[in-house]
C-alpha cells in the first residue's frame, strides 16, 4: 500500500506564496515614500488624561522578510500601511516654490489618513481621522511644515465613523455655527452616520473588537494590521452636521479659491460617499471606492450589503469624468497613484474586481450553486491575481462572494433541510454524542490538527465548545487550530478574528474594549431616531400586555410626538397633543432629555409629567439595555 502523501504545511504554502506572487514589483513602496516630509518621532498620541490613543511605534517589528506566522502577502501590506508622517501629493498645476498650494496627507497615524488641500487663505479638511486626539496631531504636524493655516472647510467623503469621528481636532461647533468653517458630505450623511452607529452598534461594535485586533498583542504572532490600514485610534468621537449636502453628479463648489468638482457615489462602500476632483491640482479623490486592497461587500463586524454592480459604475464613470484631467488619485486610506496611465490602469481593475465579483457569483448562482459552493472554487482573472490592489487584505473573495448571494437570495440557500436548522446551542450536543461524546471529537480534531485540516477541527471544536464551553482539552485545540489558520490568512480581517477567538478561549470574554457612541454623536439624533432607538429597546415578550398611549412636547422645538406601545411595538408619530386622549403627557427641555428619561432618570431638571406617572414606569420596565460584552465563540 502506498504511504500517504505528506500533509502541506504553512511553511509550504508560504514558500508557494513568495514563488507565485508578484514580490519583484516594487512600485508601491515607491508611491508610499514619494513626497515624505516628516514623521512624528514617538508617533504615540495620548488623551488629555495620558491615555494611549494611538501608538504606531508599536508596528515596528514589521521590516525584513515574513515570517512564517504571517502571510507573506499580508506581511507586505502591513509593512506599508505602518508608514507614518505628512507627505506632499501634488502641488497646484504650474505651481512652484516652497510657498506653492499643495495637497497634503498625514498617514499612518489612525485607520484612515487626513488630506490637507490649500486654499488662498487657509486649508480644506478631507476626513479628519476616528477620533479628535490623532487629528489635532496630524493637523500640528502639517501646521508645523506648511504654516498656522487656518481650517476653511471639511470634507467628509462618506459616512463611516473613521472618516469623520475627529472632526473636533481640526474644528469647533463655535466655529461651524458661526460660518467660518464649511462642512460639506453627501446627501444622508448624518442619518447613515447615526444609523450605523446607534441603531445596531453595540453588536457591530463588540465584533469590531475581533475584526480590528483591538486588545491582540502586536507582533509577528499577533495582530499586524488590518490590511486597509493598521488599527482604529481610541480616542474621543465626535461629529459635527454638515452645513452643505451634496446631491448631484457635476455639482461644483469653490472653498477658499479652490474649486471642487462632485460625483456622487451612494450605495458603494458606504450608504452616503462621493468622489471629487480639484482642477487647480489636477488631483481625484476616489474617497474609499478605490484603494490598495479588496475591500468588504460585506464587513465582517455586520453592516448592510453592498452593492458591487453600482460600485464598478461608479468607477467607470470616474474614469471617463476626470481620468483625463487628472495627474494623481489619492483616497482616505493607503497611498496616492501618479501618472495618467497609472490612474487609469488603477481605476480598471477596481472596477473590475468589483464587476466580477458580481457578475461571477450570479452567474453561478442562476447555475444553482449556493454562495458557500460559489466562494470555495472561486477564482479571479490572473490579472486581478497579481494586482497588488487588487487582494484580498480587508475583504476576501470568499466572504465577498458570500454577500453577494446574499444581496440577492438572502440567508436560505434553498435546501429544506437547512430551513429549521438548530442553533448551535442545540445541535452541537446531537453531533457531538452522534460522535461518540466529547472525548471521542476531541481526539478527531486533533487527527484533523495534525493533519494540516484546521477548518474540520475547528467545526468540531465548536461543536464541542457548544457542548461543554469548559472543556479544558477542547479550549486548548480549538485555541492552537484557530491560531494555525489565523498564520496562514492573507486577509487581515479574518487573522484578526481567528486570534481574537484564541484569545477569548484563553483568557476569557474580552468585551468591547472601545466604544464609537459619543455624547455629541447622539446629540446629533433626531427625536424620530431617538424614538427609533427606544423601540428597538423594547422587550417584545414583557409588553405584550401593555397598551399605552403617551404624548411627548419638547419645549426646544415646539413640537409634540405620540407615542403608543401595544402588542410590543413602540409607534411614535409627531401630532398635536391631546390630553384627553394620552394617559400621560412628558414635557421636556430637549431631545436629549428623551435618553436619560428612557434610563429611569425622571428627577433631573428638564421635565414635567402631567397624568399618569406610572405609565412612563411601565414604559421604561420594558427597555433592554443592549449588551457589549456577549459571547461570540462560547455559548
Amino acid at each position: 500500500m502506498d504511504s500517504k502523501p505528506p500533509t502541506p504545511t504553512i511553511e509550504d504554502a508560504h514558500r508557494r506564496h513568495l514563488d507565485t506572487l508578484p514580490f519583484d514589483d516594487t512600485r508601491d513602496f515607491t508611491d508610499a515614500d514619494r513626497g515624505f516630509i516628516a514623521a512624528l518621532n514617538p508617533c504615540v498620541i495620548r488623551a488629555a488624561d495620558g491615555r494611549v490613543v494611538w501608538d504606531n511605534d508599536v508596528y515596528a517589528f514589521l521590516t525584513g522578510d515574513a515570517p512564517t506566522s504571517v502571510h507573506p502577502s499580508l506581511w507586505r501590506q502591513s509593512t506599508l500601511a505602518a508608514k507614518q508622517g505628512l507627505y506632499e501629493v501634488v502641488t497646484a498645476s504650474g505651481a512652484t516654490g516652497e510657498d506653492a498650494q499643495g495637497i497634503y496627507q498625514v498617514r499612518g497615524f489612525d485607520l484612515s489618513n487626513i488630506t490637507f488641500v490649500e486654499g488662498d487663505t487657509g486649508i480644506i479638511v478631507i476626513d479628519p481621522l476616528v477620533s479628535t486626539e490623532v487629528a489635532a496631531a496630524a493637523l500640528a504636524l502639517y501646521r508645523q511644515h506648511r504654516g498656522d493655516r487656518p481650517v476653511r472647510a471639511v470634507i467628509y467623503t462618506h459616512s463611516h465613523v473613521d472618516h469623520f469621528g475627529g472632526v473636533l481636532g481640526v474644528t469647533s461647533q463655535a466655529d461651524v455655527d458661526s460660518g467660518k468653517v464649511a462642512v460639506l458630505a453627501p446627501e444622508g450623511f448624518t442619518a447613515h452616520a447615526v444609523q450605523e452607529n446607534v441603531y445596531a452598534g453595540t453588536a457591530m461594535t463588540r465584533r469590531a473588537a475581533y475584526m480590528y485586533g483591538t486588545v491582540l498583542q502586536r507582533g509577528a504572532r499577533g495582530q499586524v494590521g488590518c490590511g486597509l490600514g493598521q488599527t482604529p485610534s481610541q480616542g474621543e468621537v465626535a461629529i459635527i452636521v454638515p452645513t452643505v449636502d451634496i446631491r448631484e453628479t457635476g455639482e461644483t463648489h469653490t472653498i477658499d479659491g479652490v474649486d471642487i468638482e462632485f460625483q456622487m457615489a451612494p450605495g458603494t462602500e458606504a450608504p452616503a460617499e462621493m468622489h471629487f476632483y480639484f482642477p487647480q491640482f489636477r488631483a481625484l479623490c476616489m474617497a474609499e471606492n478605490a484603494t490598495h486592497n479588496l475591500h468588504n461587500l460585506l464587513t465582517l463586524r455586520g453592516a448592510l450589503v453592498r452593492d458591487p454592480h453600482g460600485w464598478a459604475g461608479y468607477l467607470t464613470e470616474a474614469i471617463d469624468t476626470f481620468a483625463d484631467r487628472a495627474d494623481v488619485v489619492f483616497a482616505s486610506h493607503h497611498w496616492p497613484t501618479w501618472g495618467k496611465d497609472r490612474i487609469v490602469e488603477f481605476l480598471s481593475l477596481q472596477r473590475d474586481l468589483y464587476a466580477y465579483l458580481h457578475d461571477q457569483t450570479l452567474r453561478q448562482l442562476n447555475q444553482g450553486f449556493t454562495g458557500i459552493e460559489i466562494a470555495e472554487t472561486f477564482a479571479m482573472p490572473p490579472a486581478l491575481e497579481q494586482a497588488w490592489h487588487a487582494r484580498g487584505y480587508y475583504g476576501s473573495v470568499s466572504h465577498n462572494v458570500k454577500a453577494v448571494y446574499q444581496r440577492y437570495m438572502g440567508w436560505f440557500d434553498g435546501n429544506p433541510a437547512r430551513l429549521w436548522a438548530h442553533p448551535p446551542e442545540a445541535i452541537g450536543p446531537r453531533y457531538v454524542a452522534a460522535m461518540g461524546g466529547l472525548d471521542r471529537v476531541v481526539e478527531l480534531a486533533q487527527n484533523a490538527f495534525d493533519d494540516g485540516d484546521f477548518r474540520w477541527a475547528a467545526t468540531l471544536l465548536d461543536h464541542a465548545i457548544f457542548t461543554d464551553e469548559n472543556h479544558a482539552g477542547a479550549r486548548r485545540l480549538y485555541a492552537d487550530t484557530l491560531e494555525q489558520l489565523a498564520y496562514g490568512a492573507e486577509t487581515a480581517t479574518w487573522r484578526n478574528f481567528y486570534l481574537a477567538g484564541a484569545t477569548e478561549l484563553r483568557e476569557g470574554n474580552f468585551g468591547t474594549p472601545t466604544q464609537t457612541t459619543s455624547t455629541t454623536m447622539v446629540s446629533q439624533l433626531s427625536p424620530e431616531q431617538m424614538f427609533d432607538v427606544l423601540a428597538i429597546s423594547v422587550n417584545g415578550p414583557r409588553a405584550w400586555d401593555l397598551d399605552l398611549a403617551i404624548d411627548i412636547t419638547f419645549l426646544d422645538t415646539a413640537t409634540n410626538y405620540r407615542l403608543s406601545l401595544r402588542n410590543g411595538v413602540l409607534v411614535y408619530r409627531k401630532a398635536a397633543a391631546d390630553a384627553a386622549t394620552a394617559q400621560a403627557t412628558i414635557t421636556l427641555a430637549s431631545k436629549l432629555r428623551l435618553l436619560s428619561l428612557a434610563a429611569g432618570d425622571n428627577s433631573s431638571p428638564g421635565l414635567e409629567i402631567a397624568g399618569d406617572a406610572e405609565v412612563l414606569a411601565s414604559l421604561v420596565s420594558v427597555l433592554d439595555k443592549p449588551d457589549p460584552d456577549f459571547n461570540i465563540i462560547t455559548p
